[in-house]
């Protein structure tokens, strides 16, 4: 019998996304292909920006529009 299932691997353990109709022990051979568009491990952009150092000011996310596109006072 063959069969192409979908596996999630979790860093230690490859863990199919659908049920699989085997008993448990069974051994079985993997070809290991990754699937396009593979999402990053959950919480990757967090970490990855969080990794950066990026410096700021203290109330950066409270005003960020205006660091970004500057305040009301300059336009005027």
């Amino acid at each position: 019998m063959t069969k192409t299932l979908i596996l999630k691997y979790d860093g230690s353990v490859f863990r199919p996304e659908e049920p699989v109709d085997l008993s448990p022990e069974t051994r079985v051979r993997a070809v290991i292909e990754p699937v396009e568009g593979t999402p990053g491990r959950p919480g990757g952009f967090l970490r990855t920006t969080s990794s950066l150092n990026i410096d700021g000011p203290p109330d950066w996310s409270r005003r960020l529009e205006e660091y970004l596109y500057g305040s009301a006072e300059d336009a005027a």
